[in-house]
């Protein structure tokens, strides 16, 4: 996990280094231009001898194939793990690989508001049961950014409709369908959008 995590930071750090050498421009987006953002999250949680661990990175990188829609992709890892005392109760590490696409109603300006369509495979490994699960989601939300400089736009985001499909590990096991309608104000995501 640790390589993960380095060669994310130094593919980061060149693609930061290659920006810096190239004019800045105006705030807000136009065609052609490519942008990367994504999550970083780390969570550590105890209650007596209860113990949560997670992390999760997803980075997403973005290009303009017009002045208003953006297409990407993104990729991601995650670990979940909670212990009870000395006995785990869960382990599960996960990959996941995803596309979207972004219609911006106002791509060249300071504030921007857009709409957000994306698809994701996500291959969960219990590794307690020794199982792999398969997940398919599909998700349909709003967000904005604020432009802070020329390269750097404050981005929050939150989900409006979505479908998952689990296979719960295969092998005949019955699949766990969701359909999700409605914004979780609770859940909304910011983060930071750099673009190139």
């Amino acid at each position: 996990m640790k390589k993960i995590i380095l060669s994310m930071v130094a593919v980061l750090a060149l693609s930061t280094a290659n920006a810096q050498d190239k004019k800045s421009g105006s705030e807000g987006f136009a065609k052609g231009d490519v942008f990367v953002t994504g999550a970083l999250t780390l969570s550590n949680g105890k209650t007596g001898d209860n113990k949560d661990n997670a992390f999760l990175v997803e980075p997403k990188v973005g290009y303009f194939v017009t002045e208003n829609i953006a297409i990407g992709a993104k990729l991601g890892f995650g670990s979940n793990k909670s212990e009870a005392g000395s006995v785990t109760t869960v382990d599960k590490t996960a990959f996941t690989v995803g596309a979207f696409g972004r219609y911006y109603f106002t791509p060249a300006s300071k504030f921007s508001l857009f709409a957000n369509l994306g698809v994701d495979l996500n291959n969960w490994k219990n590794k307690l049961a020794d199982t792999k699960e398969k997940e398919f989601a599909i998700g349909l939300g709003l967000g904005m950014n604020y432009f802070v400089s020329s390269n750097f736009a404050i981005e929050a985001g939150v989900g409006a409709l979505s479908y998952t499909s689990n296979d719960n590990g295969g092998n005949g096991a019955d699949k766990t369908n969701t359909l999700s309608f409605g914004g979780d104000w609770r859940a909304v995501t910011f983060g930071v959008n750099y673009k190139f």
